[in-house]
């Protein structure tokens, strides 16, 4: 059986961070939206998993941007 934690070590696979209640809400504010008009990510993918993240937790998804430096993104959970 392959472990699991060789996914987050991939060099293609960007940083995932589960988000405090209070990050999200911030982050809601921020931008004037509801979780629910985030993207979204599917309760089955894998680094969920690993995060021990449950459906309607928010992730935070660090991606390497070469005219940014580091680009961040959001992600809802949903089942699937």
């Amino acid at each position: 059986m392959k472990d699991d934690t060789s996914i987050t070590s991939h060099r293609l696979v960007p940083k995932h961070t589960k988000m405090s209640e209070k990050a999200v809400k911030e982050l809601l504010d921020k931008y004037n939206i509801i979780k629910s008009q985030l993207p979204k990510i599917l309760s089955s993918d894998p680094i969920i998993a690993l995060l021990d993240a449950k459906t309607g937790d928010v992730i935070k998804i660090e991606r390497a941007s070469p005219t940014r430096g580091v680009s961040e993104y959001y992600r809802v959970v949903t089942d699937g």
